[in-house]
C-alpha cells in the first residue's frame, strides 16, 4: 500500500507557471513507474506524462516542449513543472504510481488557467 499527497495546483494566468508535487508514503524501491493524469470537465481522464525506469519519459503530444516530469532521488516525491500554461489545460490533475500491478492514486488537485 502506498498514499499519494498532491500540492501545488491553483488559478493562474495564460502564459503562466505552476509546479505540481506528489509525495509518496514510502520511497519506491526498485522499478518505478509514476506519471500525471487529468481530467477536464466533462471529459475522459486523459495521460498527461510519465516517467518509468522500463519506458523512460513520456508526454502527450499537447504538453511537450512546456511540462517537465521528475522524481527525486529517494523516489518519494515526483513532481510536474508546468509552463506556458494555456486555458486546455484546465482541469484536476491526478498523480499515480504503479506497484506490482496495481495503480495507486493522489485526491487530484485543481489546476486552472485563466485570465
Amino acid at each position: 500500500q502506498v498514499q499519494l499527497v498532491e500540492s501545488g495546483g491553483g488559478l493562474v494566468q495564460p502564459g503562466g507557471s505552476l509546479k505540481l508535487s506528489c509525495a509518496a508514503s514510502r520511497s519506491l524501491s526498485g522499478t518505478y513507474d509514476m506519471g500525471w493524469w487529468r481530467q477536464a470537465p466533462g471529459k475522459q481522464r486523459e495521460f498527461v506524462a510519465r516517467i518509468s525506469d522500463g519506458v523512460g519519459i513520456t508526454y502527450r503530444n499537447s504538453v511537450k516542449g512546456r511540462f517537465t516530469i521528475s522524481m527525486d532521488n529517494p523516489k518519494t516525491t515526483e513532481y510536474l513543472q508546468m509552463n506556458n500554461l494555456k486555458p486546455e489545460d484546465t482541469a484536476v490533475y491526478y498523480c499515480y504510481v504503479l506497484i506490482s500491478g496495481t495503480m495507486y492514486w493522489g485526491q487530484g488537485t485543481q489546476v486552472t488557467v485563466s485570465s
